[in-house]
C-alpha cells in the first residue's frame, strides 16, 4: 500500500480481486509452453514461453497492487504500478454498500461490491473482489464504529462546554448526555428521540 495513512488511522482489510482474474495468462503460459516442447528445436522454444510467462507475471504484479483497503476512516482504491492512482471514499460520505455474488462467484469465493456515496452521481463498483461479503461488512462495521466515535466527541464536547458555563453540575448533564450518545449511535434511540432527551437534560 503507497497511499499514507492520516494521524490515528488504522488499516482494517486489504483485498483485492481474486486469483481467478488471473486464469487467460496462466492458460496461455501452459499453451506457449506446451508448443515449444512440440516445436523443441526451433527458435519458438524460448519465443513462446517467454512472452507468455512475462505476460503472467506483469499480470501477477498488477493484482498484488491493485487493492482496496477498508480503515478506521475511509474506503481506499488503489492501483497503477509505475503511477499510482487513488481513490477515496470516506466513511461519512457512504450512504449504502452492498454486495453480489453469480453462482460461480459463490462458488469459488468473488463478486462484486457496489459502494453509493453522498458526494458522486451513481455508485463505484469493485468487480471480481475475493469475499465480497467480507469486503461490504468491514466497511459497514467501520461506519458504526466511525458513527458511535463522532456522537461520543460530540457529546464530550457538549458535556466539557456544559462544565465550563454551569460548573460542576454541568459534568454529571455531559455524562447523561454521553449515554444518549452511545444510544442513538446504537441504534437504541432513533435521532428525533435523542433529541428530545437531550432537550429535557438541558431544560431541565
Amino acid at each position: 500500500m503507497k497511499t499514507e495513512l492520516k494521524q490515528g488511522e488504522e488499516v482494517i482489510l486489504v483485498t483485492r480481486t481474486h486469483i481467478l482474474t488471473l486464469w487467460l495468462p496462466v492458460v496461455v503460459s501452459a499453451v506457449s509452453t506446451a508448443l515449444a516442447i512440440i516445436l523443441i528445436g526451433t527458435v519458438w522454444i524460448l519465443v513462446l514461453p517467454a512472452l507468455a510467462l512475462s505476460w503472467l507475471a506483469y499480470k501477477i504484479t498488477e493484482r498484488n497492487h491493485n487493492i482496496w483497503v477498508v480503515t478506521n476512516l475511509r474506503i481506499i482504491d488503489e492501483h497503477g504500478l509505475i503511477s499510482v492512482n487513488t481513490k477515496e471514499s470516506p466513511l461519512d460520505k457512504i450512504n449504502n454498500v452492498s454486495y453480489s455474488s453469480s453462482l460461480f462467484g459463490r462458488i469459488f469465493g468473488y463478486g462484486n461490491v457496489e459502494i453509493q456515496t453522498a458526494a458522486e452521481t451513481g455508485a463505484t463498483v469493485y468487480d471480481m473482489v475475493e469475499n465480497p461479503r467480507r469486503l461490504k461488512d468491514s466497511i459497514t462495521q467501520m461506519q458504526e464504529d466511525y458513527k458511535t466515535l463522532l456522537s461520543r466527541r460530540q457529546a464530550k464536547e457538549m458535556a466539557e462546554s456544559l462544565g465550563t458555563h454551569f460548573g460542576k453540575g454541568g459534568s454529571g448533564i455531559g455524562s447523561e448526555l454521553e449515554k444518549l450518545a452511545e444510544l442513538k449511535a446504537k441504534g437504541i434511540l432513533t435521532e428525533e428521540e435523542f433529541r428530545m432527551a437531550k432537550n429535557r437534560l438541558l431544560n431541565g
